[in-house]
């Protein structure tokens, strides 16, 4: 299942975005094959990754989260340290990362650290 799904009401996911609008980043969690997902969509810096950051504390009371990545449109040094600190209190998988957000984890490493999978059901299973 993707954020395009969620969004078009394929599952019961709960909103847990701060912020509406079509520019604004905005943040569902939803369960998939047993994993507590994360979905993100918009542009993700110091000033807006608050509701990201609380949603994957609320998602780590699980013992496997996803981040569907597949709706983020920027991201900055704030989400790495976001997935970096994330990383080191849950098993934590990024699913279908934009190119955007894949050439930045390569660029720094952070791609060799976290579990990446193409889609929310592979990151879910594996």
């Amino acid at each position: 299942m993707s954020l395009r799904e969620v969004g078009a009401g394929h599952t019961d996911a709960v909103d847990v975005s701060r912020r509406q609008g079509s520019e604004q980043p905005s943040v569902v969690r939803y369960v998939c094959g047993g994993a507590q997902v994360v979905g993100a969509r918009g542009s993700f810096d110091l000033s807006s990754i608050a509701p990201l950051t609380e949603a994957l504390d609320r998602a780590a009371e699980h013992s496997k989260v996803v981040l569907d990545a597949s709706g983020i449109t920027f991201a900055d040094s704030s989400l790495l340290n976001l997935l970096i600190l994330s990383h080191r209190t849950v098993d934590l998988r990024v699913a279908a990362p934009t190119r955007q957000l894949c050439r930045l984890l390569e660029i720094t490493g952070v791609d060799g650290l976290l579990t990446v999978r193409p889609t929310v059901e592979e990151a879910a299973a594996g």
